[in-house]
């Protein structure tokens, strides 16, 4: 059984007391390696009444060092975000940068209804919103965009990943929350969904959801996702899907590869918790970027190819 080996510099990023928006809790941390600087975008909580999210910034040249920007990288400011900034993914579509990022409609207190919005950058400094993304009603977060390669024609469209929580029942063709694939026209407009991964072992048994945008690999599209058990443990583990015919899955871990262990994953503002929002490849290792217990950001590695042929043996076999 394959694990993921934990940073011993962990937990990489941990709450800042001297800059108020920050000061309580940071976590389910997104980068992005652009060959010369790996950029992190962070979830941020500076008090806990509201528990209003903001998005934070650090950059880092090894992927375990990570330096802070002390102004707020992403804040609400429209009317959709003004409850807060939750769970940003980093991806690159066509040599831009893009991130995708839920909102909320009221306070956390208030059991609010989910989306999820999308941004533009090209600095890491300014965001263009493009809006929200998802389906009204719908609860949909854990959502990302697969790579659109120039020159490549892998896809007719753009396809998105992503986890609609209130997609549950017959006429949904799946009974817990689960990953669904999506096409459209734009990074903006996706109208054809599938089921794609549902819950099937112990220990995501509550339900999935994706972690980190699709990576291309020799062997296929690998994609690192969260599954919660029913006594509400998150843990982390991956699937691989083809790169031609996305809609394929050729191998899914059975068991988890990360699961909560350490104090950081064990205590914290939600206990028990190892959520994966990131994921670079640095020197043929995957870096695996996770949120432990709601309340710091941590880093896991392992091999790439190790991984691949993992999720290839017979022990992955679908």
């Amino acid at each position: 059984m394959l694990q993921l080996e934990r940073a011993k510099a962990n937990p990489i990023l941990v709450p800042d007391e001297s800059n108020w928006w920050e000061s309580k809790a940071v976590f389910n941390c997104s980068v992005l390696n652009d060959g010369k600087t790996i950029h992190m975008l962070y979830r941020a909580i500076g008090e806990y009444e509201d528990y209003v999210s903001r998005i934070g910034y650090a950059s880092s040249n090894d992927g375990l060092s990570f330096t802070r920007r002390k102004e707020v990288a992403i804040t609400p400011e429209v009317d959709y975000e003004m409850y807060g900034i939750e769970d940003p993914r980093i991806m690159t579509i066509e040599e831009e940068t893009y991130v995708t990022y839920v909102v909320l409609s009221n306070y956390v207190k208030n059991n609010p209804s989910i989306s999820t919005a999308l941004a533009k950058t090209d600095d890491f400094s300014h965001y263009k919103r493009l809006g929200i993304i998802t389906i009204p009603g719908s609860e949909d977060k854990d959502v990302v965009l697969f790579p659109k390669f120039n020159g490549e024609s892998e896809f007719q469209r753009y396809m998105m990943l992503h986890r609609p929580s209130n997609w549950v029942g017959p006429q949904y063709n799946t009974e817990r929350p689960s990953i669904w694939i999506a096409e459209g026209d734009s990074v903006t407009n996706f109208e054809k969904h599938l089921p794609l991964v549902k819950p099937e072992q112990s220990w995501e048994a509550l339900k999935i959801g994706v972690g980190v945008s699709p990576i291309k690999t020799k062997k296929g599209w690998l994609v690192i996702y969260h599954g919660v058990s029913t006594d509400h443990v998150y843990s982390a583990g991956a699937f691989l899907l083809d790169i031609k015919e996305p809609h394929k899955i050729l191998g899914r871990t059975k068991r988890p590869l990360l699961t909560p262990e350490e104090d950081y994953e064990i205590k914290g503002d939600v206990n028990n918790v190892v959520f994966p929002t990131g994921a670079c490849v640095l020197d043929s290792k995957l870096f695996v970027y996770y949120g432990g217990a709601d309340k710091v950001c941590c880093v896991a590695t392992v091999d790439l190819q190790d991984l691949l042929d993992y999720l290839l043996s017979p022990e992955c076999s679908i």
